[in-house]
């Protein structure tokens, strides 16, 4: 595969990142100038934002969590000559997924639609280890 279509799902995720954060910055922003929030109230992490910022925010910093193991991944597949065509079928499935379960996040936030999505993206991104893992250990 290209390194384009490799790096071509990492890219829409790295993305999807940035637009929750600048939202989120936005949300807070707007929160601490209409005084919904105080400075003193959440200058230590404490959760004291109001719903709509705290829901946004959590969706932004759930992004450095499970991705965190596709990323390193994606590099490792790479580099390793294992990013084939079923890597990167497999790799836009996670990033669909982690779409959706971001989407669903700072919509209607519904839990069980929520953690099946993520439960569907740890599978999907635990069949891509094992077949590198495999793959790699028995070379």
């Amino acid at each position: 595969m290209t390194l384009q279509a490799v790096l071509a799902p990492l890219f829409v995720l790295i993305a999807l990142t940035f637009a929750l954060g600048l939202w989120a910055f936005f949300l807070r922003l707007g929160a601490l100038r209409r005084r919904e929030v105080h400075a003193r109230d959440i200058a230590l992490r404490e959760p004291n934002w109001p719903p709509r910022v705290a829901q946004v925010s959590n969706a932004f910093q759930n992004q450095f969590e499970l991705p965190l193991l596709f990323y390193v991944l994606t590099i490792l597949a790479w580099i390793t000559k294992q990013a084939d065509f079923l890597f990167v079928l497999l790799a836009w499935v996670f990033v669909a997924l982690r779409v959706l379960h971001a989407c669903e996040h700072v919509t209607s936030n519904h839990l069980g639609r929520r953690a099946g999505l993520f439960v569907a993206g740890a599978i999907v991104l635990a069949v891509m280890w094992a077949i590198f893992t495999l793959r790699i250990l028995l070379a």
